[in-house]
């Protein structure tokens, strides 16, 4: 048994909210250098478990039980990173301050170059390159880029023990797995762990010791080899189950080209400067298939699916809707236009206005794009909310009160109300258990399958997710490096890099620590 300290302790923790009880009555202790796992279904109550031990509580919640973090300093990397990152700050300038904060006491003349070596330390362990993000804006930075950042902000506050929720989300397999040997190499100095993830083989390389939760309780507590290997509780059994290995679409529908890119070149502004980021000489996306994007973090898929929908105008080259070509900028595409080809975002929560219910925005958009009565569409929305797993009564709350996962299930349901002919689905399943990732990949395949059912361009980082799409671009420094049927490239890879995806998203074994 570990006798290392005992860094955080929960004890009887209740958390309530309006008559919801979203945490009940769960008790753990972290000890130093290990990393606890808390796994289960979206709004199961990990997150909220996770910000108690920061002293956060959702507005207006009732809280017994107890919460003791004696004298530590905690950091915090969340779901949605775009949230906590300063977005009229580059990045530099935010690290720096965090850095000279931890250098005062140095004489004078050693604070900045100290500063500066903390700052390239910070980078180096969270697996970023400097060049690529100290002079960016947040929004100019990958959804993968931002959640490095923000763990690079709670190691140079020397933290000691990381409540790091959904670490991996929005990481190809390379990317992540070098964060889990940084969160791993980090357990290894001392700091404890508290991992909150969907991702059971990120829990399974990291987990000491992992909780099962599910309707706000512990179901399944112990060792996580023992929770792994062998589970004792159906919950936990489902939860393991294999992914999904029916193709999305059916082969026998596909149709005509419908979307095509052609010679684009798309630039971010790094400064004063219009920086290359993406350069695709043509990519198609045909009736009725799926074709999944795949690469990097950074690498340009959210930017390509940004083109696509009219949110980035810094392009040139020309993307055709049926041999047509559409305006570079939503505000010049018409109501069908912009109906036809629709957006689901990696980042969910910012997506959404947080002061109106979740069910207003989703029926608004049948109202704006499709001129829909207002009973017509509030009616088509509960249905389709419904048919994502989520009831009335969740949907008519603001965001701020569903969880990630809800909220993206949430957004899916707003574009699926435009009723388009091409779904740009960036990271859809990140959020999500594997439980609910295997219903919303199913929902989205009976979509596919139906006659006037939309084409999918499905960005992911998960090569389980990618496997059932009909065909698989991979994305490597801006350029599709390889293009093909999914199946044969994913069993056959041919170029370096894919070579090296599909390697690294191999079952891992347990983490080494230094």
């Amino acid at each position: 048994m570990n006798e290392s300290p005992v860094i955080a302790a929960v004890t009887g923790l209740t958390v309530e909210v309006d008559g919801r009880v979203l945490v009940d009555r769960v008790s753990f202790r972290i000890r130093a250098g290990t990393v606890t796992a808390l796994v289960g279904a979206s709004g199961s109550g990990k997150t909220t478990t996770g910000l108690a031990l920061l002293g956060e509580y959702p507005p207006g919640a009732r809280v017994t039980g107890e919460v003791t973090v004696p004298g530590t300093r905690t950091g915090y990397v969340p779901q949605h990173p775009a949230a906590v990152l300063n977005p009229v700050r580059r990045t530099g300038a935010l690290l720096s301050d965090l850095a000279r904060q931890q250098v005062q006491d140095l004489p004078r003349r050693r604070r900045r170059p100290a500063a500066r070596q903390r700052v390239a330390q910070a980078l180096a362990d969270a697996q970023l390159a400097a060049d690529e993000v100290l002079g960016r804006y947040p929004h100019q930075l990958s959804g993968g880029q931002q959640q490095r950042v923000v763990l690079a902000q709670a190691l140079l506050q020397g933290a000691r023990l990381i409540v790091a929720d959904e670490p991996t989300t929005g990481q190809d397999a390379l990317t992540g797995r070098r964060i889990t040997g940084r969160l791993a190499a980090a357990a290894g100095r001392g700091i404890a762990v508290l991992l909150l993830s969907h991702d059971l083989d990120v829990v399974r390389e990291l987990a000491d010791e992992v909780l099962v939760m599910r309707g706000g309780r512990v179901v399944e507590q112990g060792p996580a080899h023992r929770i792994l290997d062998a589970p004792a509780h159906p919950w936990t059994a489902e939860l393991l189950a294999g992914p999904r290995t029916l193709p999305y679409a059916d082969p026998g529908h596909t149709g005509a080209e419908l979307l095509t890119v052609r010679g684009l070149t798309a630039r971010h502004r790094n400064g004063g400067t219009r920086v290359p980021v993406l350069s695709v000489d043509r990519l198609t996306l045909r009736r009725g298939e799926c074709l999944a994007l795949v690469g990097r973090s950074g690498s340009g898929k959210t930017t390509l699916a940004r083109c696509l929908v009219g949110l980035h105008r810094d392009h040139t080259g020309q993307i055709l809707l049926d041999g047509a070509a559409l305006p570079r900028s939503l505000r010049d595409r018409g109501r069908e236009q912009t109906a036809a080809v629709q957006y689901v975002f990696q980042d969910a929560r910012a997506a959404f206005d947080e002061h109106r219910p979740v069910l207003d925005q989703v029926a608004r958009t049948a109202v704006r794009l499709r001129g829909a009565g207002r009973q017509e569409a509030a009616a088509e929305a509960r249905r389709v909310l419904a048919d994502l797993g989520l009831d009335e009564a969740l949907v008519r709350r603001p965001p701020g009160r569903l969880s990630g996962g809800e909220l993206q299930r949430a957004a899916l349901a707003r574009a699926l109300l435009a009723r388009p002919r091409v779904l740009v689905c960036d990271e859809i399943t990140s959020g999500l258990d594997p439980v609910t990732r295997r219903s919303l990949l199913d929902l989205l395949a009976e979509l596919m399958r139906r006659q006037d059912g939309p084409a999918v361009l499905l960005i992911t980082h998960d090569l389980d997710t990618a496997a059932p799409a009909t065909r698989l671009a991979v994305l490597d420094g801006g350029r599709v490096v390889e293009e093909g049927p999914a199946a044969e490239l994913l069993n056959s890879p041919r170029h370096p890099f894919t070579v090296s995806l599909v390697g690294a998203s191999r079952k891992w074994g347990p983490a080494v620590r230094p």
